[in-house]
């Protein structure tokens, strides 16, 4: 049986499993609408009833899929939502935190949603803003304009970077009622658990999202734009083999991790195109794990990522990002 947690004071009482929508966009390779539309009305079903999307899933593909999938549902029967901020692949058009383009796009993600309003509007990637005041000074007082005209219900922040997300919620004089980070809270990286009493005292609710580490985490191999260290992709994949030996199921453990390792994490977002990744993605949720995946997943911690270093890729990002915009002018 699903669960549920309450977003803070914004009263939306949020599934434990959230479908996220970076994978209707072909972020990670492509999908059948008619079999993702299944799985997003089976889900509706199993309990799931949040859906984190955003225009930079496949250039608004992902915006597009879900306002289609979800049409002829009613509104009351879910939650959504979507982000401003990040948009185009190329580097001199990818991000854009003006208070005009904030508002353009909130407007041009409900088009492509059919939707009147979306339960949250996310400042996508906080991390990439040229400076902390544009977040403060522009962005974040376009998105409760947004907020004031009935476009959203709730203001969100997202983002790789657990110091920035933190400086940003520090120096805001708008309101921010949810935290969206991934990655960083999996198997191979737990450092958001270093963070956590910050949100709490802060009073944001924390949505994770990436319970997979963007792949990491999965047999299905590692996508080449990820972004991770050598040495944390060998080690993943050693511990991808490894439950493979085992007949264990690594996204299983990977999901349960994320999503039961702390109550103060209301949601976890994973991509899921079709109905037997629902049902193999709720189980792994709602079912405990049996003492011979205790014992696997014990062992790839303590012998492929305990011994990291560095088990994160802070910062790689947004230096690449730099230098490539750099290179441009």
């Amino acid at each position: 049986m699903m669960k549920y947690r309450q977003l803070g004071h914004t009263g939306l009482n949020l599934s434990v499993l959230g479908m996220g929508g970076a994978g209707f966009g072909n972020v990670y390779g492509n999908h059948l609408e008619e079999e993702a539309t299944k799985a997003v009305h089976h889900s509706l079903r199993r309990g799931v009833n949040y859906f984190d999307t955003a225009y930079w899933y496949g250039q608004g593909k992902s915006e597009q899929f879900l306002g289609r999938a979800l049409e002829n549902v009613s509104r009351d029967k879910f939650y959504i939502g979507t982000k401003v901020g990040r948009y185009e692949r190329d580097v001199a058009n990818m991000f854009d935190f003006s208070a005009k383009k904030v508002i353009e796009s909130a407007k041009d993600s409900l088009d492509r949603l059919q939707m009147n309003y979306v339960d949250i509007l996310q400042v996508h990637d906080v991390e990439f803003a040229p400076s902390i005041d544009i977040l403060v000074n522009e962005t974040l007082p376009a998105l409760e304009e947004v907020r004031r005209s009935g476009l959203c219900h709730f203001i969100g922040i997202t983002g790789y970077s657990l110091s920035t997300l933190q400086d940003v919620i520090l120096r805001s004089k708008v309101k921010i009622d949810s935290v969206l980070t991934y990655c960083r809270l999996t198997l191979n990286d737990s450092t958001l658990l270093k963070s956590l009493e910050f949100f709490h005292d802060m009073g944001v609710p924390i949505i994770n999202a990436s319970p997979l580490s963007m792949g990491l985490l999965s047999p299905r191999g590692i996508q080449s734009w990820h972004p991770a260290s050598q040495e944390i992709k060998q080690a993943c994949k050693y511990a991808v083999a490894y439950c493979r030996k085992q007949d264990v199921d690594i996204t299983k453990l990977a999901l349960k991790y994320s999503s039961t390792t702390c109550e103060q994490v209301v949601t976890t977002l994973v991509s899921m195109n079709d109905i037997a990744m629902v049902d193999e993605n709720i189980g792994a949720v709602a079912q405990p794990l049996t003492s011979k995946e205790e014992e696997v997943q014990e062992y790839i911690y303590k012998t492929y990522f305990e011994q990291l270093k560095q088990p994160h890729w802070e910062g790689i990002e947004e230096k690449n990002y730099w230098s490539a915009l750099r290179a441009e002018s």
